[in-house]
């Protein structure tokens, strides 16, 4: 019988594997700046030309930029699927809104049950963090960050499920995402008890997580995002209804003259 030779792998690709997986994992984010080189080789306990070969190849895929005197950084535009013409496109019509909200059901419910499942403590105090930058952006009426919130807590749940998959597809639309999430909020706020009863539903999952209830979680997102459904239908209606009545006073008021 012939063996073949075991090949020890290079130290420059074990560095490279690990930067790899530090930026698909999310702990390495998009625009963050590498530690120094000399730095990096004390860490994993190398020489500096291996840490050296391994950024220049990750450069070569696009994953690290170099700026000229200023360090080493993950790119900017690494989660970034959807052009900005495309999300002005998508977020201009109406429909899209009641599209992407029934996408959210898909994947906030998953996202929620396997970060119950699979979240640890550390998951779970960034999840608790985004749920108080919520609650303070609401009591100081500031919709715009309050979307930005809501939207940075999405992300941690999914963070939480240990998906990468479903942390890439929701990197990639957390811009729509955001925006979604303003204008539901600039309609919602039309009615105060639509707003307390979105933020004791999402209060709900949030508990459901952290009492690692995969099932009850899933089920309080899509209950959630359900009732913000039917509430925004229902705020439509009666926009509708609103603009209707607006033109035939207009109507009369013209044949009157």
């Amino acid at each position: 019988m012939t063996y073949q030779r075991i090949r020890q792998p290079k130290l420059s690709d074990v560095i490279e594997q690990e930067l790899e997986r530090l930026i698909l994992e999310g702990s390495l984010s998009a625009g963050q700046k590498l530690p120094p080189e000399r730095e990096l080789a004390k860490q994993f306990d190398v020489s500096r030309p291996s840490v050296r070969e391994a950024i220049q190849r990750l450069e070569a895929k696009k994953l690290l930029t170099r700026r000229q005197g200023g360090g080493t950084f993950v790119s900017e535009g690494l989660w970034q699927s959807f052009s900005d013409p495309l999300l002005d496109m998508l977020s201009d019509h109406p429909e899209t809104q009641l599209d992407l909200l029934e996408s959210r059901h898909a994947l906030e419910g998953i996202s929620s049950y396997f970060a119950a499942l699979r979240g640890n403590e550390a998951d779970f105090k960034r999840i608790e963090d985004c749920h108080t930058a919520i609650r303070e952006a609401q009591q100081q009426g500031d919709l715009a960050s309050e979307a930005a919130a809501v939207t940075q807590y999405l992300v941690a749940v999914t963070e939480a499920a240990h998906n990468l998959v479903l942390l890439h597809i929701i990197r990639s639309l957390s811009p729509l995402l955001e925006q979604n999430v303003l204008q539901n909020f600039e309609l919602l706020y039309r009615r105060q008890d639509a707003v307390e009863k979105v933020s004791k539903h999402r209060a709900s999952i949030v508990s459901a997580i952290l009492s690692r209830e995969p099932e009850k979680a899933r089920e309080a997102a899509q209950l959630h995002l359900a009732y913000i459904e039917e509430t925004l239908l229902d705020l439509n209606r009666e926009e509708s209804r609103r603009k209707r009545s607006l033109r035939r006073i207009q109507q009369r008021k013209d044949s009157s003259d």
